[in-house]
């Protein structure tokens, strides 16, 4: 395969190259086979003229269409000069790149087409959550399933329900960004049809539960309601103060520490986290089932911190992975 090498130099100047890889026995092999030129306008305009490869290119279009689109406007943003945030710090600028795209061109593109790739968007990210909490369903049979409408042999109903209540909750969410705050309401509303024939238990729960392999007890039954209230009041007072994105990766822990639900609480929070970028202009994002270990292990440091406090030290490993997986999410799934 060939991809696009970033060589950075002097003075914030950058040199490209064509890269090929390529597996010879055990050791991977990799070779510049081309200069591209200092920018992104000059690289484009030397894979057009790198006849020679064109079919290496073409082979690796989505790779290298990725690394164009996610610098192009990574530049563009750097000529803002923006203000470094102090919880994202040197990814600052690549998180409103993705941003500025999101804005700027997806949703400049046929609407026909923007449903598409949240189609392809929503059967990566409900595989991904409910693979996480455990669904047995592959990536192939979350396609044929919420793609095509093919029911996937030798898996249980609730674990079909798992995928498709994911899917109709996120597309109503989309169309309800625009209007409702989120509040006890939604939350419960959010969780309730997430867990539609999976969990006959409705809204928080009243009775004490034991979160295994935590750091942290769980909001006793009895207090599930005031610790939401003080959690919605912390968001609430912090939403014009803090990054978005931070915001949502921070709730999103707070939320599961309190673990206001019975069960599924993981999914409902992972919903909610991309409900509040939804709000605020940002693209979703997709916590990965590859990175589950990671995931859990900074979920478990941040356990630490407290209920109504950003403490950097705590979060700071949970926020450096829930940045990239929002990059990565983004230009792999967002570009059309």
């Amino acid at each position: 395969m060939v991809y696009i090498y970033k060589k950075p130099a002097s003075r914030g100047k950058n040199y490209y190259y064509l890269r090929a890889s390529e597996k010879k026995g055990n050791k991977l092999v990799t070779k510049d086979i081309a200069y591209l030129g200092s920018s992104i306008e000059e690289v484009k305009a030397s894979l057009d003229s790198l006849t020679k490869y064109k079919d290496k290119i073409r082979k690796s279009y989505k790779i290298i269409n990725a690394f164009l689109e996610s610098n192009h406007f990574l530049e563009k943003v750097k000529k803002l000069k923006l203000k470094q945030d102090i919880f994202l710090k040197e990814k600052t600028n690549e998180v409103e790149a993705c941003k500025m795209h999101h804005l700027e061109v997806f949703a400049k593109i046929p609407e026909l087409t923007k449903k598409e790739i949240f189609k392809n968007y929503i059967i990566e990210f409900a595989y991904n959550t409910a693979s996480i909490e455990g669904n047995t369903i592959t990536l192939e049979e979350a396609r044929n399933l919420l793609g095509d409408g093919i029911t996937p042999k030798d898996r249980t109903l609730k674990e079909v329900y798992d995928l498709q209540n994911t899917e109709k909750v996120f597309f109503e969410l989309l169309d309800l960004k625009e209007k409702a705050e989120l509040n006890h309401e939604l939350i419960i509303h959010i969780h309730d049809k997430l867990l539609e024939n999976i969990d006959e238990r409705r809204g928080y729960r009243t009775t004490d539960i034991r979160v295994v392999k935590s750091n942290f007890d769980a909001s006793p039954g009895k207090y599930v309601k005031t610790d939401t209230d003080l959690l919605l009041k912390w968001f609430n007072e912090n939403k014009t103060r803090i990054h978005p994105l931070i915001l949502a990766i921070v709730f999103h822990h707070k939320f599961e520490k309190i673990h206001p639900f019975s069960d599924g609480n993981g999914r409902t929070g992972r919903m909610i986290a991309n409900y509040l970028l939804l709000k605020e202009g940002f693209p979703p994002m997709i916590i990965h089932k590859k990175t589950r270990k990671e995931y859990l292990e900074f979920m478990r440091e941040a356990d630490e911190s407290s209920l109504w406090k950003l403490e950097e030290g705590r979060y700071a490993d949970l926020i450096s992975y829930g940045v990239e997986e929002f990059i990565e999410t983004y230009w792999s799934i967002f570009l059309s």
